[in-house]
């Protein structure tokens, strides 16, 4: 690309849902400065740079649910948004087996320089649009959208959907119900779990609130193209809608 990317992009912030939606691995984009962080073009489509099907599962979840969005702006590989900035994932030097030359070594401002621009105005956006909540005394769901590879490490993985989730089960429980009434089998903390020692936003955003949270993980081979993404949408926010206070009300 000729210009850079904006740090996030925000969707119907006006939105009426009690649903908040995030997409910290929305993009593959890297600013024009790095240099494609030394990759080719082929690397920066593998889901090292991104996860590939969640941008498009966000939008449609929120046109769907008339949900506030915040997606991310930028390549996992220049800074992973959800990451505590300590983590040495935060802006990694291998990934899956991938050297990436342009975070070899990284001095300290670089370092700083990448959180400044990408990092903080990302969860900045975030939390601008909770807190707004907050002030309505509107208490939010927050519901991080992301997507995981078929198989990791000649591991197969065989649920098209997963919810992750600490130790706050109040909305993982009864969506695990609802969505097996739909697909079989889901994933529950697999293949991954949300852990606050390396994961950022739902612990910064939802769980220091106290308010409902969840992790979904779409296989990306069933999100890949655009009408899978609206289907996948279509069928989460069926659930949904038997969880949440008045969710029905979310499927126009």
């Amino acid at each position: 690309m000729t210009e850079d990317p904006a740090p996030f992009r925000v969707l119907r912030p006006e939105g009426s849902s009690l649903v908040v939606l995030v997409c910290d691995h929305a993009s593959n984009d890297i600013p024009v400065a790095l240099y494609n962080l030394g990759l080719p073009a082929s690397e920066l489509a593998r889901h090292i740079a991104w996860d590939i099907g969640a941008a498009g599962v966000t939008e449609a979840l929120s046109e769907i649910l008339d949900a506030p969005a915040i997606l991310s702006g930028v390549s996992r590989l220049v800074i992973d948004c959800n990451r505590q900035l300590g983590s040495p994932g935060l802006i990694p030097e291998v990934s899956d087996g991938t050297p990436v030359p342009g975070n070899m070594h990284l001095a300290d401002a670089a370092r700083a320089k990448r959180i400044e621009s990408w990092f903080a105005p990302y969860h900045d956006a975030i939390e601008r649009a909770l807190a707004e909540r907050e002030v309505r005394g509107v208490e939010s769901i927050l519901i991080s959208i992301h997507s995981m590879t078929p198989s990791l490490g000649g591991q197969s993985r065989p649920w098209k959907i997963a919810l992750s989730s600490h130790l706050d089960r109040r909305l993982a429980d009864p969506m695990l119900a609802a969505l097996r009434l739909l697909e079989d089998p889901v994933g529950d903390n697999e293949p991954y779990a949300v852990d606050p020692a390396v994961d950022y936003t739902t612990p910064v955003h939802a769980m220091r609130r106290g308010w409902q949270h969840l992790q979904v993980e779409f296989r990306q081979d069933e999100v890949a193209a655009p009408d899978a993404q609206r289907r996948w949408a279509q069928r989460f926010a069926q659930a949904l809608a038997v969880v949440v206070p008045a969710g029905k009300s979310f499927l126009r």
